[in-house]
């Protein structure tokens, strides 16, 4: 699992997979109230990551610490 992190968007976003090529996530289903996160689903249905609004308050810190900061 690899997790990246934009703090001037205040968005994380957590692979599941190695890397998600061009292309490769061909669904994204809306997950949350209020827009908390999208799912990104490969052609066979298989969940490839996590794009998560508002990161800072909903990933535990141990979490944020260890993200990839980018942006």
């Amino acid at each position: 699992m690899r997790v990246t992190y934009d703090a001037k968007a205040n968005m994380a976003y957590i692979y599941l997979v190695e890397e998600i090529g061009p292309g490769e996530a061909v669904r994204q289903e809306i997950a949350g109230d209020n827009m908390t996160a999208v799912l990104d689903f490969d052609a066979q249905g298989r969940l490839l990551g996590v794009e998560l609004f508002d990161a800072r308050s909903r990933l535990h810190p141990d979490l944020m610490a260890i993200a990839e900061k980018i942006g």
